[in-house]
């Protein structure tokens, strides 16, 4: 370490401004240890999954404790930033979280997972929403984080019908802001076909009609897949994050496509356990009801009865047998809270069946 003073610190110079810089960074450097050896104390002190401490209420507590505390420059969305990754690395620290999402690297579900579980945890690619949830299911990863809704295109179904099928449950939330970008290995010209997620093609329909309207789309298991599948094709262009594109080894043909500027991606984390009530949580529950007329208006009465407000409502087919739906719902609250309790007790009796899929501190 360099501790020769500049000649004069009460200068405004670089000189010595940068050796001010370089001793707050060693203050930060100490503290972030002295955090982390507190967390893994605490980390002792519990029972946890695996030796894996992950509590989305708690987090959401200190995250607001700091940014309580922030009087800038820095905005509170950079203190969040940084914060998250504190927490994961402290988190991570004994026991490295591991972590299924919809891969290869560079998907967004992929980076979600990072915002989320941090760079030290250890990252699962699966193929498809399905095997994010048979790999937790079968215990080979601790969380899996999957997409669930984009605020332009709607709800994503695979996900929907996975979470039917499981026995997890949702722990947690988070909103991340989406922003496609167009990547070849040969010209805008060359383009013939775009491959990327389904989703991502129709949240870029109208760039996609307008500047490609004779190429063929084609839907592949995620945007990151389809950047490694246009290596090599300059006939195919790929819809993808820029750091899967630059991963690839692709160019950039087109920047910033998606139709809506406030296109964001709801990505859900599922686990073995349910969280914690923060103070401010979602509820997601699975049912069926009675092929009888009003069936489903009862339903909703019993929600606007007890005063909770949803959020999200979706029909999806069971594929048991014809013509057979659940419904999923989503509404502001918490599992453990009475006046859910109690609205949970009377829709049973409204439903032929009935599953809380989670309850969990609501994404900002």
């Amino acid at each position: 370490m360099n501790e020769q003073r500049p000649p004069d610190l009460a200068e405004n110079t670089i000189q010595a401004l940068r050796w001010n810089l370089d001793r707050v960074d060693e203050q930060i450097v100490k503290l972030m240890n002295q955090r982390a050896e507190l967390a893994r104390r605490i980390g002792g002190l519990k029972e946890t999954f695996d030796g894996v401490a992950f509590v989305p209420a708690r987090e959401r507590a200190v995250l607001e404790h700091v940014q309580t505390y922030n009087n800038g420059p820095l905005p509170e969305e950079a203190i969040r930033g940084i914060f998250q990754q504190i927490i994961a690395a402290c988190r991570n620290l004994e026991t490295p979280v591991a972590v299924s999402f919809l891969g290869p690297e560079f998907s967004n579900c992929h980076l979600a997972a990072i915002q989320r579980f941090g760079t030290t945890a250890v990252m699962l690619p699966a193929e498809s929403i399905g095997e994010i949830i048979d790999l937790v299911e079968h215990g080979k990863a601790h969380y899996g984080v999957s997409p669930i809704e984009n605020s332009t295109e709607g709800v994503v179904r695979e996900t929907l019908d996975a979470l039917y099928r499981s026995t997890l449950s949702i722990a947690d939330e988070l909103n991340v802001s989406i922003q496609h970008s167009l990547w070849g290995c040969g010209t805008l010209e060359d383009v013939t076909m775009v491959y990327s997620k389904d989703q991502a093609l129709a949240q870029c329909r109208n760039w996609l009609l307008h500047h490609l309207p004779r190429a063929q789309m084609v839907a592949t298991a995620s945007t990151s897949r389809a950047a490694e599948q246009a290596v090599g094709h300059p006939e195919i262009a790929a819809i993808c994050n820029p750091l899967a594109g630059e991963y690839f080894g692709l160019t950039r043909l087109a920047d910033r496509i998606e139709d809506s500027p406030y296109n964001r991606t709801r990505f859900c984390v599922v686990g073995p356990a349910q969280s914690q009530p923060s103070g401010k949580d979602k509820t997601s529950i699975v049912f069926s009801v009675k092929h009888e007329s009003g069936s489903l208006h009862r339903i909703l009465t019993v929600l606007e009865r007890h005063h909770i407000n949803m959020t999200l409502i979706e029909s999806r087919p069971t594929k048991e047998m014809p013509w057979e739906y659940v419904f999923y719902v989503d509404f502001q609250g918490h599992r453990t809270e009475e006046r859910i309790q109690a609205a949970l007790e009377d829709l049973r009796e409204q439903c032929m069946f009935l599953r809380v899929l989670g309850s969990y501190p609501e994404a900002n």
